[in-house]
């Protein structure tokens, strides 16, 4: 599985509820007229995002079976249904920037996530040394490992999502973002 995920900030801070609500009813018509290979979406509002203005802004997940299913959603989520209200929260954006992620452990349970941990594999280090060093953390119950794919996106190249705050090791140069869940909706197809 894979994940488009697009951080966006609203064009001020008195269009936050506006754009929240925007933001919900596009999430809610991408669910509801799914394009192929969408899996679900969610809407987090962040807090300590080094790559957002001020650390704040939006993270939103759109899960998808492969790049193929990506190409898909990116024609899908301009048109039909999902049309206006697409355009309805674009229009109160100021800006934005996304990466892909692959799913590497666990399930989504963006409900349920809390913290996005951002880290990287220490220099050197093999990634079958670094995932058995990671091993305890993705194993956790309501925890997530995603992997950056292709160098596409601002962060560092892993993200451990968790219901509490995690403390790693110094060499994984964690950087822990708060979030604060606003829509999640998983299909099962």
């Amino acid at each position: 599985m894979l994940a488009y995920v697009f951080w966006h900030w609203a064009d001020s801070a008195a269009a936050a509820g506006r754009y929240e609500e925007a933001l919900r009813a596009f999430h809610r018509a991408l669910g509801t007229h799914p394009p192929e290979g969408f899996r679900g979406s969610a809407a987090l509002r962040v807090t300590g995002a080094g790559w957002l203005p001020q650390g704040l802004g939006y993270e939103d997940w759109y899960l998808i079976d492969d790049f193929a299913a990506l190409g898909t959603l990116n024609e899908a989520a301009v048109s039909g249904a999902r049309q206006a209200p697409h355009d309805q929260v674009a229009q109160l954006a100021r800006g934005g920037t996304a990466g892909v992620y692959r799913l590497v452990a666990g399930r989504p349970e963006f409900k349920a996530a809390r913290w996005a941990t951002w880290l990287s594999k220490p220099r050197g280090t093999s990634y079958p040394s670094f995932y058995d060093e990671l091993r305890p953390w993705p194993e956790r119950p309501e925890t997530t490992l995603w992997q950056r794919q292709l160098t596409l996106g601002p962060t560092t190249e892993f993200c451990l999502q968790s219901r509490e705050r995690v403390e790693l090791p110094q060499p994984f140069g964690a950087a822990a973002v708060e979030l604060t869940s606003l829509w999640s909706e998983l299909l099962s197809r």
